[in-house]
């Protein structure tokens, strides 16, 4: 039985092939980039699609949706909270690729908030973007 079967509702053919693309890749793409990988196996999808795809597979926790309010989002097929590390330069996001323990607040430090997910993320500069600099 499939995760999202398990969870009351079925997968479309885009929506699993959205998941799909973006499990195969570790690179943390925008939507406009997974629109581009999707277009390949669905050339008829809009790019208002895999929007509203990306937003709804995220709502189930099928992909992690990372990037600060205001910053471009960024999808990660693994949902697992796990760790990643930020260009300050070029936005791009990779894994942390070391085991570490992610944080957890105990109830009585969340000023009355219910935690949703926990998101940690270092922020530095790529070896590309250091490379540019020098």
């Amino acid at each position: 039985m499939s995760m999202a079967h398990e969870m009351g509702f079925r997968l479309s053919k885009q929506r699993k092939v959205i998941l799909e693309e973006l499990q195969k890749v570790k690179t943390h793409p925008t939507a406009d980039e997974v629109y581009d990988m999707v277009r390949k196996i669905i050339p008829r999808i809009s790019l208002g699609t895999v929007y509203r795809n990306l937003e709804f597979l995220s709502s189930k926790g099928l992909v992690l949706k990372l990037g600060a309010p205001g910053e471009q989002k960024r999808f990660d097929g693994t949902p697992e909270p796990h760790p990643h590390i930020r260009c300050e330069v070029c936005t791009a996001v990779a894994d942390v690729e070391c085991e570490i323990e992610i944080p957890i607040i105990p109830e009585s430090c969340t000023s009355g908030y219910r935690v949703l997910s926990t998101n940690v993320e270092f922020v530095g500069i790529c070896p590309k973007c250091q490379a540019a600099q020098q």
